[in-house]
């Protein structure tokens, strides 16, 4: 039977000083966060802010006829809720889970309260607000003037930087919505990548062998989002240069 997940597997939790997490922590639940599960609706209140733990969730914009973009990934070096303590109530977003796992999430009210107090919380939550800024302005220049194969790479890289395990699980689909591209983009970059060698792929399982290479073959946006969280969040890990092609983090990718 697997541990509990702990409020300190959220690196901006764990940053924080004992005394700010001692008024916080008795107040954080720890609710499961199911693949597709909805976090906040599009201009619904919001009610709480969730730090993810070994969970991503993507935000996305969604059109009229019902089409979505994902402009941003959040997994556990952040929070999702920034809207609530920069003055709104609600979001034009949507935020939907990308990759299964768990969240600690936090009372509106105990979110204004500490943030209010111009401390530790605040300068964090701002540094990490900035950070996200970057990722969706990234983004959005990205869906504009690079491949498709160059945004999943990005997309790859920025999924598995947020991940506390090493596999990912989603419908190629799935992907596709996120992206706003066809299913079948999907499968031709995955197609392509296995035949450079960056990855394989069998029975939809998707293992990556080449990191070095699978970033390369990403466009600069990933570069300059991570160079900017790395400077920014200076609490995160260190990311270590992997070597050994063992132990490079799984995705699995279901084709159904």
């Amino acid at each position: 039977m697997s541990a509990e997940p702990q409020p300190q597997q959220n690196h901006l939790l764990a940053a924080l000083s004992p005394d700010v997490q001692g008024r916080l922590f008795p107040y954080l639940e720890l609710v499961r966060l199911p693949l597709r599960a909805l976090l906040y609706e599009s201009l619904h209140p919001m009610r709480h802010v969730y730090f993810p733990t070994d969970s991503i969730v993507s935000l996305q914009y969604v059109m009229e006829n019902g089409a979505s973009t994902a402009i941003s990934v959040v997994g556990n070096e952040g929070l999702l809720g920034i809207t609530l303590f920069m003055g709104g109530e609600s979001s034009p977003s949507r935020s939907l889970v990308q990759s299964a796992g768990y969240a600690y999430r936090l009372p509106r009210p105990r979110v204004k309260e500490e943030f209010n107090r111009h401390g530790q919380l605040l300068l964090l939550m701002l540094r990490y607000t900035q950070a996200l800024i970057t990722q969706i302005s990234q983004t959005a220049v990205c869906n504009r003037h690079h491949s498709i194969d160059e945004q999943i790479c990005r997309w790859l890289l920025l999924s598995m930087d947020r991940l506390s395990h090493s596999h990912l699980t989603m419908t190629q689909e799935f992907i596709s919505n996120m992206l706003g591209v066809r299913r079948e983009s999907v499968t031709q970059a995955a197609l392509k990548l296995q035949q450079l060698g960056v990855i394989s792929y069998s029975r939809g399982l998707i293992k990556v062998l080449d990191r070095p290479k699978l970033e390369t073959l990403s466009c600069e946006c990933y570069g300059v989002v991570k160079k900017e969280t790395d400077l920014l969040l200076h609490y995160l890990p260190q990311r270590q240069v992997i070597t050994n092609i063992d132990s490079i983090p799984t995705a699995t990718l279901r084709t159904s």
